[in-house]
């Protein structure tokens, strides 16, 4: 399946339980846990669909997504506590996809998430399940990463952030976004954790840790994956 989705809701453990079912379907998750965030992100990377709660702090749901079908057609599956029919032809008025009411099933939101793709034919445009570059492998769906077909023993974090980058090969991150991405916008740790992150990756998948192939350094911005020998 794949494809990127951004989840937004306020709610650390909505986000989470989303994300779990989700990403057990081949899904790329990123999440915002506020409208002004949500809205950034969208105007900032590329997403097949969102998951939009209304009841959002800094900005209204309604007003995130009034914003997104200004800008774009982007697939909206509203998700709220609000259930009277007057707000859901509010939301559906502004252009959403798909309307769940909370409390829901994760499984039926991955199911509708799943027909909102098919219907709009965002399904085309998912993103492979499988990335190699030179001897590096990572498998998305299995969890797996292999270096030099040996595989390779990654912590959580360790996987997302490599996940990250190895998406888009070339790409430099700073920082904060690796931080955002990986941990969340709730996580309050120091950037400077991505480094021990980074320190710990190129220690398992590098020849040589002090001279990477893979992951390089971009002094006073960040790092990026090595776009060499880039197979899909």
């Amino acid at each position: 399946m794949g494809g990127k989705i951004l989840v937004v809701d306020d709610d650390k453990k909505t986000v989470d339980l989303i994300r779990l079912y989700l990403e057990r379907e081949g899904y790329w998750v990123v999440a915002a846990y506020n409208g002004k965030q949500a809205l950034e992100l969208a105007r900032r990377k590329r997403f097949d669909l969102v998951v939009l709660d209304l009841m959002l702090p800094e900005m209204d749901g309604l007003d995130v997504c009034r914003a997104l079908r200004e800008e774009s057609d982007i697939p909206i599956v509203m998700l709220t506590a609000r259930t009277t029919e007057e707000d859901m032809l509010l939301g559906l008025g502004l252009g959403a996809d798909d309307y769940i009411p909370k409390p829901f099933s994760p499984r039926t939101l991955v199911a509708r998430v799943q027909a909102v793709l098919r219907r709009t034919g965002n399904v085309d445009a998912a993103e492979p399940a499988h990335t190699q570059i030179g001897d590096l492998e990572m498998d998305y769906l299995r969890h797996e990463v292999r270096i030099r077909k040996q595989p390779v023993n990654l912590t959580p974090k360790e996987f997302k952030v490599l996940e990250i980058m190895i998406r888009e090969p070339g790409r430099v991150f700073s920082r904060g976004e690796l931080l955002e991405n990986a941990f969340g916008f709730s996580y309050e740790g120091l950037e400077r954790t991505v480094d021990v992150h980074i320190m710990n990756l190129r220690r398992k998948i590098e020849a040589n840790p002090a001279r990477p192939t893979y992951i390089e350094t971009v002094y006073g911005v960040g790092y990026r994956m090595a776009d060499v020998h880039h197979v899909a």
